[in-house]
């Protein structure tokens, strides 16, 4: 029988941790240097601000941006008909440039991207979207893109949510019709960090050989919106 070594264990300690930190995770990029990921988090001040309303899926679906300051701070799911309210993240989710159409008549399958502001360096930044199966429950988390700049990033790219999964649009060059697109199934309790359930299967293709599904999210809204001159009243005085 083989003997595992002390350094065995703590390294499989090591890769559960980390595991389970991806899997619930909703910050919006995660560190490529040792340093910044040794570093504590940031003290989170408090701020006296109203909410705001920055995405609006319809009459009681909606994203808020709470506790904030020149339209960073928390962002929360509501849902008022079921009663939700998840709290998605700090500074990532508000920050995603491109397009998020929601056209799910079902209101189960949801997906939310981050960005994350320049300064990565040259191994850039892995910028990671949310996905909720059970309408906001409970969500877990993937990559979808790497950049060194991808709050600048993001405006390349759409994200599309229908009944049975999503699309990523990613638009790859200004000058030609290059956009690519990867569609993720969605079903109940999928992790697409993982292999998919039999018989459930996902597609990559050009825009150019073929074309989406005419999606609309039901408020008509597809884009975040932030009004930056709503500043706290709690703001330190100035010397």
């Amino acid at each position: 029988m083989k003997t595992t070594t002390l350094k065995e264990k703590m390294m499989n300690v090591i890769k559960i941790i980390g595991t389970t930190l991806l899997s619930i995770s909703v910050v919006a990029c995660a560190s490529n240097t040792i340093s910044d990921q040794n570093s504590k988090p940031d003290f989170i001040p408090k701020w006296d601000i109203a909410p705001q309303v920055i995405y609006r899926i319809d009459d009681h679906r909606f994203i808020s941006l709470e506790n904030y300051d020149h339209c960073f701070g928390d962002t929360y799911f509501n849902n008022t008909k079921e009663n939700i309210r998840t709290q998605l993240g700090r500074g990532g989710i508000e920050l995603f440039r491109g397009r998020l159409v929601i056209d799910d008549p079902t209101e189960k399958n949801l997906v939310f991207a981050s960005a994350f502001p320049g300064g990565c360096g040259s191994r850039g930044c892995d910028a990671a979207l949310i996905y909720s199966t059970d309408g906001g429950r409970t969500f877990k988390s993937m990559y979808y893109m790497n950049h060194p700049d991808p709050e600048k990033a993001s405006e390349n790219y759409s994200i599309l949510v229908a009944k049975d999964g999503f699309y990523v649009a990613e638009k790859r060059s200004q000058t030609t019709d290059s956009t690519y697109v990867i569609k993720y199934p969605l079903v109940p309790n999928i992790d697409l960090d993982n292999p998919y359930p039999e018989g459930v299967k996902g597609e990559g293709f050009a825009l150019s050989k073929k074309s989406l599904l005419p999606l609309r999210t039901p408020s008509g809204q597809d884009r975040f919106t932030c009004d930056a001159s709503i500043r706290p009243s709690n703001l330190p005085k100035e010397k």
